[in-house]
């Protein structure tokens, strides 16, 4: 290692990255994710980032729609925002990296969504040129794009762009989930920058399969509205927020790493198990294949996670390459009973963002605002010390109180 090397790795520092949130409306109120809160602005989302959740690097997932850009452009010449060095947009101590994500249909499986990551706004309007003529309206998030995962990914890689299929085991929407058994069925696995575990699996989970032991795990929100961001996250060491740093963090170059996966505690996740969607009722696993519902026979099941995972995996016991970060289970401020929003909101203006009070903050500063009970629960929760009610069939898990 070189001197100078050497002492840039020595500036690094660690940061909370949230990699899928989605823009449910424009600043003039026009819809783009249609299931997300209209409080889901670009602006708004750099607010909640930076000013309460404490997430320093937040991936926006809907920037190829036009009207968004009108919005960031709106941000930047006002000069509240501004373009770093790198590629991102920073507002206070959060950077915004452009993203967009994309649904693709081929013949033999369901639908899965794509994630793309363009290094500066110049690089996503020309991605939404291209995208324009092959989608419906490239207004809205999450457009069905008329071309195939390999097309779609070539195209990206070429303009420098990170492709990261996104909640892989997910029965709706994941490429694992739905749509193939292998990522290689439909991707070129050189040009898969990492893979997002989605909310109902863990790396143990994910490392059953050995065709994943290539890629990095991120563990990222999905959020549709601004108290889900950071729900899941990944802590990168990188020297300053960027598109440039993110990319050698998931290479793992010059001392930029993932130093760490917070998700959702997989019980939580709403596809975990299987569930009826006759009889709403979910469906213990058995380590057997189950075809109808033992409750009531219908054969509209829709499968969990955990039994995907269970069918997919080449090996018994998880196996982690060297490198791979430790998953820590994260049970988000909303998950916990008598944690509502006005509980929440004294938290962040008495004690610290989200990500302190989950992760570092002391039980007892916890407690001034919640009580002990609650405090208590959350350090609890940093160990994995709580039992949960698993999710299922597009509910989510709770916590089981003792």
């Amino acid at each position: 290692m070189s001197a100078s090397q050497a002492a840039s790795e020595a500036l690094l520092s660690p940061c909370f990255a949230d990699l899928h949130v989605h823009i449910g409306r424009t600043q003039d109120g026009q819809h783009v994710k249609i299931s997300g809160s209209r409080n889901l602005t670009f602006r708004q989302i750099a607010e909640e980032a930076s000013d309460r959740k404490g997430i320093e690097l937040v991936g926006i997932i809907d920037c190829h729609s036009p009207p968004v850009q009108k919005d960031i452009l709106e941000c930047l010449h006002s000069g509240e925002m501004e373009e770093v060095p790198g590629g991102g947009i920073r507002y206070r101590n959060t950077t915004l990296l452009l993203g967009a994500e994309m649904e693709v249909k081929e013949e033999g499986g369901g639908p899965f969504h794509l994630l793309g990551f363009l290094p500066n706004l110049q690089a996503m309007q020309e991605w939404t040129e291209w995208m324009t003529p092959r989608v419906a309206n490239i207004r809205l998030s999450t457009q069905r794009i008329r071309v195939t995962a390999a097309e779609l990914q070539a195209e990206l890689v070429a303009r420098g762009g990170l492709l990261i299929p996104a909640h892989i085991f997910t029965p709706h929407r994941g490429l694992l989930g739905c749509s193939a058994d292998r990522l290689a069925d439909r991707l070129d696995p050189d040009g898969i920058a990492a893979v997002e575990l989605g909310l109902s699996a863990d790396s143990d989970m994910a490392g059953r399969l050995s065709e994943l032991d290539r890629y990095p795990f991120l563990t990222n929100s999905d959020a549709h509205s601004p108290g889900m961001i950071g729900r899941e996250c990944n802590e990168l060491m990188l020297l300053t927020p960027s598109f440039a740093e993110f990319a050698k963090a998931l290479k793992g170059e010059e001392g930029r790493r993932i130093l760490a996966n917070y998700g959702l505690h997989p019980e939580l996740g709403k596809y975990h198990e299987t569930s009826c969607t006759a009889c709403s009722r979910t469906i213990p696993e058995t380590g057997e294949d189950v075809e109808d519902c033992p409750y009531c026979g219908s054969k509209r099941l829709t499968r969990g996670v955990s039994g995907r995972i269970r069918r997919l995996a080449d090996r018994e016991q998880p196996i982690h390459p060297e490198g791979r970060p430790p998953y820590r289970p994260q049970v988000p401020l909303s998950f916990f009973p008598g944690v509502g929003p006005a509980k929440r909101e004294r938290l962040f203006a008495e004690v610290g963002t989200e990500m302190e009070v989950l992760h570092r903050v002391s039980s007892d500063a916890i407690a001034a605002v919640t009580g002990e009970r609650i405090a208590e629960m959350i350090v609890r929760a940093r160990g994995g010390g709580l039992a949960f009610t698993s999710g299922s069939g597009g509910s989510y898990g709770t916590i089981r109180q003792s």
